[in-house]
């Protein structure tokens, strides 16, 4: 059955559960991914833990298609949200956030099952109550699966069976519990939790398995990546990155940014035949100046990227400019992502453009 939420009373339950408890928190943009936690509700938004630099928080997180995640009892939720400014909540750093109109349940059609467990022994009860050891072979927030260590004797444990179970699992998660077992086969048994867990254990645990359901999607993540760029570096090659602009000062200020792992900084003349040859380039991100706000060169830009290859993906690179100016531009003009260039600019910038590369070319 779908677990999904829309109704606004209920999504306020959750989110008061979650702040009351400070859970953890994913925010994701296309292209970058935070960890936060939640830390006061307030109507119609929500404070998280802003353990970002502030040129992070305002402009990686300026995004129309900013979503959260996050566990919650046995369900891990995904809704979107956007940034609404910079407070501060408990004594810290906040980022305000607009509450979800609804919430998904990504996994409601059966929990998310950790496999990386580690080596965990556990003890449990067989009909006739006598005590057993087993190694857990996964878990997730509504049971688990063991393996014995050794071979089951005739009806020692059947298929309905209401055992219990002890063993910790990490710090602060320690079950003590009675289960329903599953299904058995050979020296392997799967068991539902019987009453099911609540409470601070089973925030804890759901907390815990959803960590490590994160660490397994970034992991699937570069797998794929590399698998596309293996197939994709025999034909295309790797993604060039270009810059549209008629100041060499600029380019070499970007170049310095870039660490080893971007593809070199082309520069090339703001002109449409320039911009037209970039046809070539089977795989490049290009990078367009906007240097004013005047009418003039907000048509030469807009004419520019007109230019460029269908489905060729640009972004729009400001010096001089406000950022609602250029947030409002690149949107009207299609743009990945809009950056105002700081004076002394941070980290963010080179990792906003892996972010976009990895998403549009993983080769």
């Amino acid at each position: 059955m779908d677990q999904s939420i829309r109704n606004m009373s209920l999504i306020r339950d959750v989110v008061a559960h979650v702040c009351a408890r400070n859970q953890i928190l994913i925010l994701t943009t296309p292209y970058m991914r935070f960890e936060s936690s939640f830390l006061r509700l307030e109507e119609g938004r929500f404070h998280a833990h802003a353990n970002m630099d502030l040129e992070d928080a305002k402009y990686g997180l300026r995004s129309p298609d900013l979503k959260i995640r996050f566990p919650y009892a046995e369900h891990f939720y995904e809704g979107s949200t956007r940034l609404l400014g910079l407070g501060r909540a408990q004594g810290r750093p906040s980022l305000v956030l607009a509450m979800p109109v609804a919430l998904e349940d990504g996994d409601y059609r059966r929990a998310y099952r950790a496999d990386r467990v580690g080596r965990v022994p556990v003890t449990f009860s067989t009909r006739k109550y006598e005590l057993l050891t087993g190694t857990l072979v996964n878990i997730s927030t509504s049971g688990i699966r063991l393996f014995l260590n050794r071979t089951y004797e005739e009806d020692e444990l059947l298929v309905e069976d209401r055992i219990h179970v002890a063993f910790n699992l990490a710090e602060g998660i320690q079950i003590n519990t009675t289960v329903k077992v599953r299904f058995i086969k050979d020296k392997v048994f799967g068991a539902e939790f019987r009453p099911p867990l609540d409470g601070v254990l089973l925030d804890n645990l759901s907390r815990w398995v959803f960590q490590r359901r994160e660490e397994d999607i970034l992991s699937l993540g570069r797998v794929a990546a590399a698998t596309e760029a293996e197939s994709a570096a025999a034909g295309e090659g790797a993604a060039g990155l270009i810059l549209v602009s008629g100041s060499s000062a600029l380019g070499e200020q970007l170049a310095a940014l870039l660490p080893d792992d971007l593809p070199p900084l082309v520069r090339v003349a703001p002109t449409i035949q320039s911009v037209r040859d970039l046809a070539s380039a089977r795989q490049a991100l290009v990078l367009f100046h906007v240097d004013s706000a005047t009418w003039e060169t907000r048509k030469r830009i807009k004419t520019l990227t007109e230019a460029l290859p269908p489905k060729m993906p640009f972004v729009l690179i400001g010096t001089g400019l406000d950022s609602g100016y250029l947030f409002e531009m690149g949107t009207d003009l299609k743009a990945v992502w809009t950056y105002p260039l700081q004076a002394n600019p941070g980290s963010f910038f080179p990792r906003l453009l892996q972010g976009i590369i990895r998403k549009h070319f993983p080769a």
